[in-house]
């Protein structure tokens, strides 16, 4: 039986922020879209997000005033990305730079998203362009009902917290402090609730779908992609073979062909490969698994950053069906330390960066510090009410152990440097400086409660140990890029028709994360570039002629098994 045929203009592979961005841009253009869809659920890795969204030079901050400009961030950039990356990073930096408010513009002129900014400046804000306030934001919150029964209930459901926006999940403190912190909002949640409203990931996809579904955008969940559709004359890439639930699709993309499929983290044996050593937790979807990573490797496209990632510390939780992970950074906190296989302190553990200092590696690629353990006491778990109800999705994740020299034999760490190791920590909570990694004494007293970073000894027993090792919430690595977001081979030429965004293609920035947002806001910028260069909207890159691109012609000229579409 001959696959049904399906012909439009552009193809996303993926449902999440950086593949509805793209849809929306090309739907918005007069494009005739198709976004195809892996999983039963829509949004991706997005949909479950906290949504904070880092956009340089936006409107909002220009509206209160702030000032700031794609050359100031393109400094920042510059100045905090790790060494070398200039040399094959610097286009896409500047691309990102200056679409960023346009981005950012599009989404809320063609769309219900509206965009607030949030409390939290660049991480590294001694470095040349940064700044304290301006470029964080996350979307309003957003009811489901917009889309209709039949779309709401396709959107990926929240791990936890849906009612929550961004800011009152990190400024109250609600992981410490969840009760009080749900009293407080109270009437703010209950107004929400009654309105249907949902905040964070769930908002930014609802409001990206509703403007997709209102530009003609077709939606296929539930079909998979499996293989790209080469040209037999060009071999450009003018389509993909999609696997739908009543059998397969042949879908003919005439202008290009947008892989947003995700990370690979749940390909086990492409993650042990780039990733060696001790994983915890993954804190997506299942459906990440590489396949836009296959398919661009079997029409000879370029893969790169394969070794970076956004690795956070994530918590059991049971989730479609299975136990894996929740991103959640339960380690920030003041009677707290993570140690090495060797049972030392290695790091700062409150810098912002810290997935860096876990994925260190030596020359062979294997990491130096894992398997790492977090090590507390019963203090600390008194005032982490979360983290007690999440261990009882898994039992052995946590170990106690009435004394250190104990819980070192249980997690197989030597004794007397454990013992060591928590005894000069605790003379550094007498002095309230750490003289090892910086850590210091909490000096504020406005607050009603201790400042879950800080330093208070860890001396309540029994005390525990908890993984902190790798964990996922998506790989950072995929098909290399030029500015314009189509595909490259290793020798650097273009892949025509084929596009890559989001966290599947090979990052810019990689694991060191230069703000709280920079996945979500560079998913959302290159999904813009890609929808607007398939529309031929696209500015020429710096490097090329000034002007405006030409728009690219119909590929008309397509053949398959000898016949036009």
């Amino acid at each position: 039986m001959e696959p049904e045929t399906i012909i439009c203009d552009a193809l996303i592979l993926g449902s999440g922020s950086a593949g509805l961005a793209a849809a929306l841009a090309a739907g918005a253009a007069g494009l005739t879209t198709i976004v195809a869809e892996k999983t039963s659920f829509l949004g991706g890795t997005s949909a479950i997000s906290g949504a904070g969204t880092w956009i340089p030079g936006n409107r909002h901050a220009r509206a209160a005033s702030i000032d700031d400009s794609a050359e100031d961030a393109l400094r920042y950039i510059e100045a905090a990305s790790p060494p070398g990356w200039y040399r094959t990073e610097a286009p896409l930096w500047r691309r990102f730079a200056e679409m960023a408010p346009e981005t950012l513009d599009f989404l809320e002129a063609n769309s219900p998203l509206r965009f607030m900014l949030v409390g939290g400046g660049d991480p590294f804000s001694d470095l040349p362009g940064a700044r304290q306030y301006g470029r964080m934001l996350t979307p309003r919150p957003l009811a489901p009902a917009i889309l209709g029964r039949a779309w709401a209930t396709r959107i990926r459901p929240a791990m936890s917290a849906g009612l929550f926006t961004y800011p009152e999940i990190i400024d109250p403190d609600l992981q410490h402090h969840p009760v009080r912190t749900s009293l407080r909002l109270l009437p703010r949640l209950a107004m929400r609730w009654l309105r249907g409203k949902r905040g964070r990931g769930t908002a930014l996809i609802v409001g990206l779908l509703r403007g997709c579904l209102d530009r003609g955008v077709r939606l296929l969940p539930d079909c998979p992609a499996l293989s790209l559709i080469r040209d037999d004359v060009t071999g450009d890439i003018c389509g993909a073979i999609l696997q739908s639930p009543s059998g397969p699709i042949r879908v003919i993309a005439r202008r290009g062909v947008v892989i947003a499929t995700g990370g690979f983290e749940w390909d086990r044996e492409r993650l042990a490969h780039h990733f060696p050593g001790p994983i915890d937790w993954i804190a997506s979807p299942n459906g990440n698994a590489g396949d836009g990573h296959r398919m661009t490797e079997e029409v000879g496209g370029a893969l790169a950053h394969m070794d970076q990632a956004n690795i956070n510390p994530a918590v059991p939780i049971r989730y479609d069906g299975r136990l894996q992970g929740m991103a959640l950074f339960f380690h920030r906190a003041s009677n707290a330390i993570i140690v090495n296989r060797h049972g030392r302190r290695f790091f700062n553990e409150t810098i912002f960066n810290f997935g860096e200092k876990i994925d260190e590696r030596d020359q062979t690629g294997s990491p130096i510090h894992l398997p790492a353990w977090l090590i507390g006491d019963q203090a600390f778990l008194r005032t982490s009410p979360i983290l007690r109800r999440h261990r009882r999705y898994d039992p052995n994740w946590m170990v106690e152990a009435p004394d250190i020299p104990s819980l070192a034999e249980r997690i197989g760490l030597p004794p007397a440097e454990l013992k060591a190791t928590v005894a000069r920590f605790n003379g550094f909570c007498q002095t309230g400086i750490d003289t090892d990694f910086g850590r210091r004494a909490c000096s504020s007293t406005a607050s009603s409660h201790p400042d879950p970073i800080g330093l208070l000894p860890i001396g309540a027993p029994p005390f525990i140990a908890v993984p902190f090792n790798r964990s996922f919430a998506s790989t950072k690595g995929g098909p290399r890029t030029d500015a314009r977001g189509r595909v490259l081979r290793p020798d650097g030429s273009v892949i025509n028709g084929l596009y890559c965004a989001g966290v599947a293609m090979a990052s810019p920035f990689g694991t060191r994360g230069i703000g709280a947002g920079t996945t979500i806001g560079p998913n959302l910028v290159w999904g813009y570039v890609c929808g607007r260069d398939i529309a031929g909207l696209l500015d020429l890159d710096a490097d090329a002629t000034a002007g405006r691109m030409v728009p690219p012609p119909v590929r008309n000229s397509v053949r398959l098994n000898g016949r036009r579409p």
